[in-house]
């Protein structure tokens, strides 16, 4: 539009909150994901254990089926029950990581969109945000939105002196869920920003998991030390649960040690990333 004609005017819509910002990008990015046929059938299949689970909190508390059963319990309903329900949400939780983190900010790099992003009130921290989120908002839905459901369930079935005498089974699973959850989103975006084909990005993901828990095999074996499992991130998360569900007799590392271990993870994750995203770069001959 020519200057002279003094026709533009300035935008008068409503502003974005600020804090609320860094949500644009995941809403594109959950448009473009939820088209994927297969996702949906992987969420699909997440969703069974949950129902099981829900199944075997049920049963015991039916009058018919409790007077068949007697004495014997299906599965006990205690600790190590959420535990192990976790345990196997957090595995699906990886697979998903792996399928859908590389393409989160590979495809900006690649196409050196990131400018683009950077240029508008979008700040660096708010972009990790903004990916983050969607990796984050998929890995709830298996892990600790199930899990806090079934807790109420059976805190509803068993009556509120059991819920009182066990709420911090409800604190585990949040807190226990969400440390894996900002592990695996900073792993999937370092991992994104540094290799540039999703397929190649998601292939190092499964391998890194894998080598690090065969290093540290082979050096806690070697060594005749169980210090050695620092570099296998399933073992250190699992040290971590362990201890959130209060059972101290299955811990192959210190607790320290475990927390130690994955600051510095998440540390170094983060590192890597945030060397990557830069709104320029500059070319040396």
């Amino acid at each position: 539009m020519a200057v002279y004609k003094r026709g533009y005017e300035p935008y008068e819509g409503l502003l974005t909150p600020q804090w609320s910002r860094f949500l644009i990008i995941a809403r594109y990015a959950w448009r473009r994901l939820f088209d994927s046929r297969w996702l949906l059938i992987y969420l699909v299949l997440c969703s069974i254990s949950p129902a099981v689970c829900a199944a075997f909190i049920y049963l015991p508390h039916n009058a018919a089926v409790a007077e068949l059963l007697g004495k014997f319990r299906l599965v006990q309903i205690d600790p190590e029950f959420f535990r192990k329900f976790l345990s196997a949400q957090g595995q699906f939780a990886f697979i998903l990581a792996g399928f859908v983190g590389p393409g989160l900010v590979s495809p900006d790099l690649a196409n050196n969109a990131l400018p683009l992003y950077l240029c508008r009130p979008f700040s660096r921290t708010e972009y990790v945000l903004g990916k983050m989120s969607v990796l984050a908002l998929l890995i709830s839905a298996i892990t600790w939105v199930p899990g806090l459901l079934l807790f109420g369930f059976q805190g509803y079935l068993a009556g509120f002196p059991w819920l009182a005498e066990n709420w911090w089974i409800g604190a585990a699973i949040f807190v226990g869920s969400w440390i894996w959850i900002i592990a695996l989103c900073l792993l999937a975006l370092a991992v994104s920003a540094w290799v540039k084909w999703k397929i190649v990005a998601g292939t190092v993901i499964f391998f890194a998991f894998f080598v690090a828990a065969g290093f540290a095999e082979a050096i806690s074996h070697t060594l005749h030390t169980d210090l050695g499992h620092v570099l296998n991130l399933f073992e250190v998360i699992r040290t971590i649960w362990y201890w959130l569900f209060r059972n101290t007799e299955n811990l192959r590392l210190p607790i320290g040690v475990a927390w130690t271990a994955l600051a510095a993870f998440c540390a170094l994750c983060y590192l890597l990333l945030n060397k990557k995203l830069r709104a320029y770069h500059v070319e040396r001959s």
